[in-house]
């Protein structure tokens, strides 16, 4: 810095320079700093208001960004990055904010009415359990926004539309995460998201925004996991051979696979195999040293001086690291045969018995029973199919990923009427995957098939963890919750139905003002009006109605509604 300006100490362009490259750190507090230090030598350089503008909303500071963004805008109407936030600011102003607990939820409206409270809900809970673990006490509030439009996540996390492939982003006291609106088509389990966001929160405030991305990144999917078995990055085939054929980055190496990842498989490589290490390092030196380690990077010193400080040097922990990954990948179907055998000769000729011949030689051959498995089905031989697809299923049952074979085998049972195997099933791997939505909608059939009304809350709650926006399944939560006694989630389920819009309002309506009327509510007869408004002539909906004013002139008449008594006459007694 000092070099920088000897020659020109009012040189605005060395602050703004280091305090970018700072932000690029995720280091925003510091490289905010900067670029007042370059706005103090030069107050009208743009490109230092401009990166403050990124920086404050990063900090959560929005009043003075937007404020800041006018003036830019002002000055340089073509900022093209100035524009879009100030285009997103409108949109943000539509929004509905949430505060409780620490925490400020910037949501769409019809999502906060539909599953607002559950958000609430997950992160007062993933607060309360990861700050105490991790010994921090937050200090200030922390921001949270959910975007419907995958392109203004983009803006606001980016400065400009298009990036895709993210599902949240956290700078530290502010996350930004698309909503399961923008996700129609591919959905994610968004408590698991917020959940991993709010880990970075704990992290990167635990450490002032000092420590790796592989580290970060890797406390944030072990987290996952220790919260809910179905979250997080777990063993997969794929992972499996690469850990045993010596595909792992090396320790010291780790940031580089974050960096330059070859593919977004090895992305997701790179984020398992960082939780597969923060997991080895919890289990052999324990929670403690774990935090003692974010401690010493909060002080400054390098990862690799704080872990040889508190566990052991690097070369030693990547050896030992080695050693546990590969004994991990090996307990992931131990008594199947995973080699990838060429099977062209077999599959690809006249005899249809020479693959089967093949599999009984080689009957724990992976590659085998699946390609058998793929034949039986293409042939809607079912029957035979369902020994291939069950063996491949248990020999690993925690095996519920891409190209699991939970589905085929539900799909095997189904084909042969043999509904409560499917459900079985079903019921098994969902518990198994964080976001099966074809899987859980068929499970949640059964269930109500089956009058299974408990099991069925269950899985509603799951389908709202991935995909709350699903209208028809609100109404089935309101029928069990209504079957279970359950009048609270009845009335939340039916909130949201009528939210989300149903052909039916009567009908909604009607069973809303029935609940209602349970608990006491005068919003019964609001409800029960909104009925009779779209179907005039619903009878059940005028005798409620007429039950209601019943109801309301008995209780003008209580005693305890007649105001206060007057003091008796002297001839009281008479007067009766």
């Amino acid at each position: 810095h000092d070099k920088a300006l000897s020659t020109w100490n009012q040189n605005p362009e060395v602050d703004h320079l280091i305090g970018y490259k700072l932000s690029q750190k995720y280091r925003f507090q510091e490289g905010m700093d900067r670029q007042r230090s370059a706005l103090r030598l030069e107050p009208n350089f743009l490109a230092a208001k401009t990166q403050l503008v990124s920086d404050l909303l990063r900090l959560g500071q929005d009043q003075e960004a937007w404020q800041l963004a006018e003036q830019v805008q002002s000055a340089d109407g073509y900022d093209v990055q100035i524009f879009n936030l100030l285009e997103l600011r409108d949109k943000l102003n539509q929004f509905r904010e949430i505060r409780e607990g620490g925490f400020r939820v910037r949501m769409s409206a019809l999502e906060a009415d539909v599953y607002g409270r559950d958000v609430l809900d997950l992160l007062l809970r993933a607060r309360s359990t990861l700050c105490q673990k991790y010994g921090l006490e937050l200090p200030a509030e922390i921001t949270v926004e959910m975007y419907p439009e995958p392109n203004d996540f983009a803006v606001r996390t980016f400065g400009m539309p298009g990036a895709s492939g993210y599902l949240g982003v956290c700078f530290g006291k502010v996350i930004t995460a698309n909503s399961p609106a923008s996700q129609q088509q591919n959905p994610a389990n968004w408590q698991a998201v917020l959940w991993h966001e709010f880990c970075h929160v704990v992290t990167l405030e635990l450490t002032h925004n000092r420590l790796p991305r592989w580290l970060s990144e890797g406390i944030s999917v072990y987290e996952e996991r220790q919260a809910h078995a179905a979250w997080g990055e777990c063993m997969n085939p794929r992972y499996r051979q690469w850990i045993l054929t010596g595909r792992m980055t090396p320790l010291d190496e780790m940031s580089s696979a974050f960096l330059a990842p070859e593919s977004g498989l090895h992305l997701q490589f790179a984020y398992f195999q960082s939780s597969l290490i923060v997991e080895f390092l919890v289990e052999l030196y324990g929670m403690d040293k774990l935090r003692e380690v974010l401690s010493d990077l909060a002080s400054g010193l390098p990862i690799n001086v704080a872990l040889e400080r508190r566990m052991a040097p690097v070369l030693q922990l990547d050896q030992e690291f080695q050693d546990y990954a590969r004994e991990q990948a090996r307990q992931f179907g131990p008594q199947l045969d995973w080699q990838e055998y060429d099977l062209s000769a077999v599959v690809n000729n006249d005899d249809p018995e020479s693959l089967s011949g093949w599999v009984k030689e080689h009957p724990d051959s992976v590659s085998g029973l699946t390609a058998l498995l793929q034949s039986l089905v293409e042939q809607r031989e079912w029957e035979a199919a369902k020994g291939p697809a069950r063996m491949l299923v248990d020999a690993v049952p925690e095996f519920a990923g891409s190209g699991n074979f939970y589905g085929v085998l539900a799909t095997i049972h189904r084909e042969l009427g043999e509904t409560s195997a499917e459900r079985a099933v079903l019921e098994t791997y969902t518990a198994r995957s964080d976001a099966a939505v074809p899987a859980l909608l068929r499970l949640l059939e059964l269930q109500y098939e089956d009058s299974d009304w408990n099991a069925m809350l269950t899985t509603v709650a799951h389908l709202r963890a991935v995909n709350p926006l699903l209208p028809g399944v609100h109404s089935l939560a309101a029928e069990a919750a209504e079957q279970t006694g359950r009048t609270n989630d009845a009335v939340a389920a039916w909130q949201a139905r009528l939210a989300l819009g149903t052909e039916d309002r009567a009908e909604a309506h009607f069973r809303l003002a029935r609940l209602y009327q349970k608990q006491g509510n005068p919003a019964a007869r609001r409800e029960v009006v909104r009925a009779l408004e779209a179907a005039p002539r619903y009878r059940a909906a005028q005798s409620l109605l007429l039950e209601l004013a019943a109801d309301d002139a008995v209780s003008a008449l209580s005693p305890t509604n007649q105001g206060p008594a007057t003091a008796p006459s002297k001839n009281a007694g008479l007067s009766q």
